[in-house]
Parts: structure tokens; sequence; C-alpha cells
């Protein structure tokens, strides 16, 4: 007679409790903070009263382009193992999208994986290695753009000593935008080493960490082996080149867009001269440095801030506070909408992606962290059958 006791599965709330209960409190204390220092997350009506209302449907329509663009590239990521059709493409990374957005601490980027993945196809490796290098090269595509901007994109003068309604100071946001530049290059830096020289990479992360401990080193070589087969896609010319056309057409029309709406909304500088295309590039750059590290759900207060940061580098205090808000507000609501209806649109046309994501680790209520990738090959095979 067994007397083993058969496991416990526990629902969303309960496995995510702690990840809950922090990203409340990262919320609570950014709105807080941000209108203890005279900002808040509606506006108040006069906020609006320059708002040029055309700007918000062409605002939308590049937001539609900018999302296609943002989600269709992936296919050229997955091409070295598995050729997805663009319509599939595109549905799981909108349903993929809204679960980022509204789980804590970026739980929903296992989402896009999960839901992709197919027995004796598509590996939970293979396709979460997809998504790390998606995420690293878009790292290190906004920050360098992010830094160019810094550098050259003129700024007031003299700069605020604090960002406008943050214990913050403008030095601080300045600094982390090189800061990312630094973090997202060391990351690219290292799965490329282990993609283009495994054995050795392999040997010096057991030398290093072995020194600590052996089981942590062949762990951490191990999962970088793994997610440096994201990679793949740099040794195919034809899909290297796609994906790269691709994601600056996808960060060209989201900066487009933000200027489009910013100068809808009446952001001006002291002469009243409107906001420049560069500004609205350092603006998103500002946002990328908050929105990339993770956060509440929703990135309720975590995006804000990040524009708000940027605004008070080139625009005086009665701007940002006035129609900068508006900016933001609607920046902020336009996307929720937008990434909620893009996602819910998809899971009301194909029943296959809502069984698909009711199935996924981090909302099935009978799933175990245990089961995630449990069918997937060894990355040799992968690597066999990717030809």
């Amino acid at each position: 007679m067994s007397t083993d006791k058969p496991q416990e599965h526990k629902g969303f709330l309960r496995r995510n409790a702690a990840k809950l209960l922090a990203s409340g409190v990262i919320t609570a204390g950014i709105v807080f903070t941000l209108q203890k220092g005279g900002l808040t997350l509606v506006p108040e009506g006069g906020d609006f009263a320059h708002v040029n209302w055309l700007a918000v449907p062409a605002y939308l329509l590049t937001l539609g382009v900018m999302s296609y663009f943002r989600a269709v590239r992936w296919r050229f990521l997955l091409r070295s193992f598995a050729d997805v059709p663009r319509k599939r493409v595109l549905a799981v990374s909108w349903i993929g999208f809204a679960a980022i957005l509204f789980m804590p601490f970026r739980l929903g980027e296992i989402v896009r994986p999960y839901m992709l993945r197919e027995k004796g196809k598509i590996s939970m490796s293979s396709a979460t290695g997809t998504v790390v290098a998606e995420r690293v090269v878009d790292g290190l595509y906004l920050s360098i753009l992010l830094a160019i901007a810094l550098v050259f994109v003129p700024t007031i003068d003299p700069l605020p000593s604090r960002v406008v309604g943050l214990p913050v100071s403008v030095a601080q946001v300045r600094a982390s935008g090189f800061v990312m530049l630094g973090v997202f290059t060391a990351a690219f830096i290292t799965i490329a080493v282990f993609y283009f020289a495994r054995a050795w990479a392999r040997r010096m992360t057991l030398a290093v960490f072995g020194l600590v401990s052996k089981r942590l080193g062949e762990k951490l070589a191990d999962t970088a082996e793994k997610l440096a087969n994201g990679l793949h896609f740099l040794g195919r010319g034809r899909d290297a080149g796609g994906f790269l056309v691709e994601t600056t057409l996808y960060w060209g029309i989201n900066a487009f867009g933000m200027w489009i709406l910013a100068w809808g909304c009446g952001v001006v500088h002291a002469d009243g001269s409107p906001i420049t295309f560069g500004e609205s590039c350092a603006l998103m750059g500002m946002l990328g440095c908050t929105i990339l590290i993770p956060g509440p759900p929703g990135l309720l207060g975590v995006f804000q801030a990040g524009i708000y940061a940027g605004m008070t580098m080139y625009f005086p205090t009665d701007v940002v506070t006035g129609a900068g808000s508006a900016f933001v507000f609607l920046l902020y609501a336009i996307q929720l909408v937008w990434t909620i209806g893009s996602a819910g649109f998809f899971l009301v046309v194909d029943r296959s992606a809502l069984k698909a994501l009711a199935k996924t680790p981090v909302l099935a209520d009978d799933a175990a962290p245990e089961s995630v990738g449990a069918s997937d090959p060894p990355p040799s095979l992968e690597r066999a059958s990717s030809g």
C-alpha cells in the first residue's frame, strides 16, 4: 500500500501571493510618492484644455502598427527550429504582452513560450531562449538609443536638481541610462559567448563558480547554454537582417507615435517650441529603463515615473505637471486599452489560444513548477533537430 500523499496543487493567488503583495507595496509607494510631489495618475480637467484630440487616433494608428512589428518579428528568432505561421505568432504575442502587463514581476514572460510549445516540434527551452534573446536585444537597442539621446539631445539649462514629483536627482536618472547600457551589453556578450564559444564558456563558468559550488557552476552553465540557443538567428543572415529591420521599425514607430501624442497634448519648451523627435526618443528610453525592471501589475506608477523622469530633463516644471501630465495619462490609458483589446480579440476568435493560455503554469490551478519544460529534449538534440 502506497503511503505517498497526492501532490497539493495551488491556485494562482496562493502560488504568487508574495509577488502580488510585493508588487502592491511597490505600486502604493510610487503612487504615494507621485502624489506627494504634486503629480496625480489622473490629471485635472484643465490639463486637457490644449489637447488636440486628432492626435489620439493618430497615436492609436501608430500604436497598432508598432504592436504588429513588435509581435511578428519573433518569427525570425523561431525559424531556426520551427516555421510558425505569422497569424499564430501575432496571436500568441499579443496575448503574451497582455500577460506581461498584468502579472507582477513579469511573470507573464512565460506565457508566450508556453503557449507556443508543441511536443516534438517546439520545446519550452527553445521558445524561452528566443524570448530571452529578444529581451536582451531590445534592452541593448533601447539603451544605445537612450545613451545617444542623453549625449546629443540638448537639455534645459540649468538642469533641475530633482525629477518633478520624485525624490530622485536628474543626475541619477541620466546615470541610470548608461547603467542600463552596461547591463544589457554585458548580458548580450554573455549569451553570445555561450553561443559562439560554448565549450570554452562552459569551462570558464565551471572554473569560476565551481570555486563556490560545483553544482551552482553546472546549473549556471546549463541555463546559459539553453538561453544562448535563442541566438541561432544570428547565424542565418536573412533572419538576423529581418529581425533587426523590424526591431528598428518597432522602436522607431514607437518613438514617432509618442512624438505625435506629446505634440498633440501641448508639451512645449519654455520658448513655446514643440517637443522634438530626439526628445521623444529620450522619453521612450527613460520609460524603458523603468518598465524593463520587474514591477507591479499594469506597470502602474512605474510607467508614469519613467516618463516624468524623462520630461524633467527637457521641459519646464509647469509644462511637466500640466500638459505633460495629460500626455502621460493618455499614453498610459491608450496603451492599456489597446493591450487589453488586442489580446481579447484573439482570445475570442481563437479558442485554441484560450485553452493554451489556461494551461500556462502561471494561470493553471494544477500547474506545478517542475512540469515546465519537462518534455523538452536535451540541448544537444535541439541543435541536431534544428540543423
